[in-house]
């Protein structure tokens, strides 16, 4: 029997009625990519550039640590400065041996030092509040750290233009979402309660999704450059969510429209085809499901075996879901209008 070259998507297609035999294969032709131009499979060498970058990134902004403060402002800027050229000679370096991820990550490397430099400047130049330390990058939410941001933002931004590298999303998409908080602080002139984060949160979410969805529709398919979308939909997910989460919920209805949400963000992950979606989604939804079984069966012996039966239901629906996620997928896009469905992202 002779194998058919069509994927499994586009088999369902056809047997669902949505495309022909000929649009499935010329749509195969078109999607297989030229020799050494498919995007490159994530594997352990890939997983190793990516750790030794969050490393550095992480010494010079997470656990950088108050000794830097002994050098004072225009030292720590110095610092940041000659970090900053040894990141960019090694982005050069690597370009020049055509290493594009690791020339990419160094760049990344240099603009996450941008909230160190600015920090630096202002010390330097006394215009950062007296008694206020720098704790590290995004450590503590602050009115005083939009500036920083908004440096980190631009120079993201600058890099992006420069260098198309899909990880510049990350310091971007991160500085967009703690500058929603930071500036709402700046323009109330207090800390706001943690309930009122979340929902400020809730909408720099929405935001990124929304840019993603843009930036998704722009890019058509992820390519061998990289998937600019993903760390939009990453971060406009866990800020979206986290927000969701934060939220109270003092009635059994507040919980019930969490749950929902939560299935609508699976939906949605579906139809994009993104699993982030998913897979927050189906956590979040996960916990409302626990929540119901603890109810019903508070202070009982029945809970751990309705935990048991409900984590054991959850992995059978994975099983059904491997076999049939394409034919599920579209035919709930069969069911959106047309202008929705051939929007690049439900392709």
């Amino acid at each position: 029997m002779a194998h058919d070259p069509l994927s499994s998507q586009l088999k369902a297609g056809v047997k669902a009625g949505i495309i022909s035999r000929q649009q499935a294969e010329a749509l195969q032709t078109l999607w297989r990519p030229e020799p050494g131009q498919g995007p490159a499979r994530f594997d352990l060498t890939h997983l190793l550039y990516y750790l030794g970058a969050l490393l550095a990134i992480g010494a010079m902004t997470v656990f950088m640590e108050r000794g830097f403060e002994q050098f004072g402002g225009f030292g720590m800027l110095a610092i940041a400065l000659v970090y900053a050229a040894a990141g960019l000679a090694l982005q050069r370096h690597f370009e020049g041996r055509e290493l594009w991820l690791p020339a990419g990550l160094a760049l990344v490397f240099v603009v996450c030092l941008t909230p160190l430099a600015v920090y630096g400047l202002q010390q330097g130049m006394g215009w950062w509040p007296e008694g206020e330390e720098y704790p590290g990058l995004y450590r503590r939410l602050s009115g005083h750290f939009v500036s920083l941001e908004l440096a980190t933002l631009l120079a993201a931004t600058l890099a992006l233009v420069w260098r198309r590298v899909p990880f510049l999303v990350f310091p971007l998409a991160l500085s967009v979402w703690f500058l929603a908080l930071d500036g709402a602080d700046l323009l109330m002139g207090e800390r706001l309660n943690w309930a009122v984060r979340g929902q400020i949160s809730m909408a720099a979410g929405l935001v990124m999704v929304a840019l993603g969805l843009y930036v998704d529709g722009r890019q058509a398919r992820p390519s061998a450059r990289g998937d600019f979308a993903f760390w939009l939909y990453l971060f406009g997910v866990l800020a979206f969510w986290g927000g969701l989460t934060a939220q109270e919920s003092d009635t059994e209805w507040d919980r019930a429209i969490y749950g929902a949400i939560n299935l609508m963000m699976m939906l949605l992950g579906v139809l994009l085809n993104r699993r982030v979606f998913t897979v927050v989604g189906a956590i979040g939804f996960c916990g409302y499901l626990g929540h119901l079984a603890y109810d019903l069966f508070r202070d009982s012996l029945w809970f751990p075996i309705a935990l048991t039966l409900l984590g054991l239901a959850v992995i059978a629906l994975g099983i059904v879901w491997q076999r049939h996620r394409s034919r599920w997928r579209l035919a709930l896009l069969s069911r959106l209008p047309a202008s929705l469905r051939d929007y690049p992202p439900f392709n």
